[in-house]
């Protein structure tokens, strides 16, 4: 485990963000789960507690204190501007400044030192649109506060499971763009974050990247189109020179099954459905959302705010649970390897 807590977010507090935080907690030691502490409002996270009738105490107390605190009870670090009065089920502009107040802290705290990787609770980011929030979604806005001299790191969505870990290429985009927002350059430089993350983050020395067409049957030499030979190609060919082991472009029919994941560390898909259905059938409550390409370590449970059941006690903690305990596993990696 690593020596400082993790820090989590409270995600939005309308959301189930914070009963998986409670519920979390309450299995701590059967999940065997690092120290963390939970950026939020301690009142509304106490209210919530009290109306599913968990046994849940809370200390608020600084990120120093937050390990040792974690044993007895679940340490929050307080949030000046709360959550809003927030009510589960009901999303509300008035926790938007509560919900990236949290993020902004988590960010920092791991800047400073002081929390050893920041995992985050689901946000909805029409609630922050409507308060002003002027960033696509999460992921961007973890990228924007990494920004160093203006420039901006470049992030990587991963999903990650004990049996799969898989990137899309393009993410959240119409199916019929894919082909046009398709570069080699793209490819390649998505496979040289995989491998050096791989690497840093996993500690596999010589990562190997199993990269999908984007055609049925990748192209089949060109009679399903030709993206597979002129873009995709190229850019196994680039990343290989650079000695990356990548490999493909693989039909993705086939890429996917038990025996062909032995063969790979992490797959490489073009668009988002091609990479997501894969390990959303494998590990539909387990996924993690890790995010690559950042200077710090984040990672998040793969599902939303689910604010059709918060509040009712019923979310299962699992994926975030995952995301907890793969935060721990790459922070400890990561400072094992800088250490001298």
């Amino acid at each position: 485990m690593p020596a400082k807590p993790l820090a989590l977010t409270q995600g939005d507090p309308a959301g189930i963000g914070p009963e998986l935080t409670l519920r979390a907690w309450l299995e701590r030691g059967e999940r065997a789960l690092p120290a963390f502490a939970c950026i939020g409002d301690t009142d509304h996270l106490a209210d919530l507690a009290h109306k599913l009738g968990w046994a849940v105490p809370m200390r608020a107390c600084d990120w120093s204190e937050a390990g040792a605190v974690f044993t007895d009870a679940l340490p929050i670090i307080p949030l000046a501007s709360g959550s809003g009065r927030a009510v589960p089920g009901k999303p509300d502009l008035a926790t938007a400044a509560g919900t990236i107040s949290s993020i902004d802290r988590a960010v920092a705290a791991v800047h400073d030192g002081e929390a050893a990787a920041v995992v985050t609770n689901p946000i909805a980011k029409s609630v922050l649109y409507g308060a002003g929030f002027r960033h696509p979604g999460h992921t961007e806005y973890l990228a924007h506060l990494a920004a160093q001299g203006g420039v901006a790191p470049r992030p990587v969505m991963m999903l990650w499971c004990e049996e799969l870990a898989v990137v899309p290429v393009t993410i959240h985009e119409p199916l019929r763009r894919v082909p046009e927002l398709l570069t080699s350059a793209l490819i390649v430089e998505t496979g040289r974050i995989v491998a050096a993350e791989l690497r840093s983050r996993f500690g596999i020395a010589a990562p190997r990247l199993a990269i999908s067409g984007l055609n049925p049957h990748a192209g089949e030499n060109g009679t399903m189109g030709h993206e597979d030979e002129t873009v995709v190609a190229p850019a196994i060919a680039q990343l290989q020179a650079e000695g990356i082991d990548a490999r493909g472009p693989y039909p993705a029919d086939t890429m996917f099954h038990a025996r062909a994941r032995a063969g790979y560390d992490a797959a490489l898909a073009m668009y988002h459905d091609q990479a997501l259905i894969p390990i959303k059938t494998i590990a539909f409550d387990e996924g993690v959302n890790v995010t690559l390409g950042l200077p710090f370590i984040r990672t998040s449970p793969d599902h939303g705010t689910a604010f059709d059941i918060a509040g009712k006690g019923i979310a299962r903690p699992d994926s975030l649970c995952a995301a907890l305990k793969l935060a721990a596993r790459m922070a400890e990696r990561t400072a094992t390897d800088a250490a001298p």
